[in-house]
């Protein structure tokens, strides 16, 4: 009886790990990642940025994205409607799973196209908490993943997955030496994270609500309030999607650079 006893609690104690090996969390991330990857979509948003002191910045814009051919990667358009210190201002992002990301911004007062490099990743999106790297997203097979627990994150149940860079240029790049993403089991959407800066601080929380299956026939879902806090300056960005649609023809016209400095 001692034995059996004893073998039994061997046994429950590798259960978890047993039950840990049976996901497959590369999986689990690639279907995250994807998501919210409709065929095309346009939209208009407002951004609340608010710094520790209460005081907002509200300003208003206008989005198209489109799917490229190959089915993963992403085109993102950007263009800032108002207040008239931003207006004009555009921000082009074009994803290559299997090279470097394109980023390309426009700033009226220059009058001129610029390119970023992989190392502007980490740079603050057009003055939000969102780094251009959190908007276009992080690459698969950059990060390794470590499943760290399974809980609820909003009354839903969610795997908690913490993703650590592969190499310290993916770290410098990106800005991050650890995210922790919960991921909703239900649809794959990454819903809330935690994140660490460089150095190993925490940096920056980020939480996604108001989920809509915008295109059911494919699984796709978009949340409309997107909100991120930095941690170390107290200052925090809330993005507020209306007039979101999908599957709307949209042309390729949009993510060039010519269209990009039209007024």
């Amino acid at each position: 009886m001692k034995l059996i006893t004893a073998f039994s609690i061997v046994l429950l104690g590798f259960m978890p790990l047993a039950h840990a090996a049976e996901i497959n969390l590369t999986e689990i991330v690639k279907k995250s990642l994807a998501v919210n990857k409709v065929l095309d979509s346009t939209s208009e948003a407002t951004i609340t940025l608010t710094n520790k002191s209460g005081q907002e910045r509200v300003r208003k814009t206008f989005g198209v994205s489109k799917l490229e051919a190959n089915g993963e990667d992403n085109m993102r358009m950007t263009r800032f409607m108002a207040p008239a210190d931003v207006k004009g201002a555009v921000s082009l992002l074009i994803e290559h799973s299997a090279a470097d990301d394109d980023i390309w911004i426009y700033l009226p007062a220059l009058k001129k196209v610029r390119r970023l490099v992989s190392s502007n990743k980490k740079d603050s999106f057009v003055g939000t908490d969102f780094s251009y790297g959190d908007v276009i997203g992080h690459k698969l097979t950059e990060w390794n993943y470590k499943l760290l627990r399974e809980e609820s994150a909003d009354d839903v149940p969610c795997y908690v997955v913490e993703a650590a860079p592969k190499s310290d240029e993916v770290r410098g790049n990106s800005g991050y030496a650890k995210r922790v993403i919960w991921i909703r089991k239900d649809n794959s959407f990454a819903i809330k994270g935690d994140l660490w800066d460089e150095a190993g601080e925490p940096v920056k929380t980020f939480h996604m609500t108001e989920l809509q299956e915008v295109d059911p026939a494919r699984h796709k879902w978009q949340a409309m309030r997107l909100e991120t806090k930095n941690l170390q300056t107290g200052h925090q960005t809330v993005i507020k999607f209306e007039n979101f649609k999908v599957n709307q023809k949209v042309r390729d016209e949009y993510f060039t650079t010519r269209y990009m400095e039209k007024e």
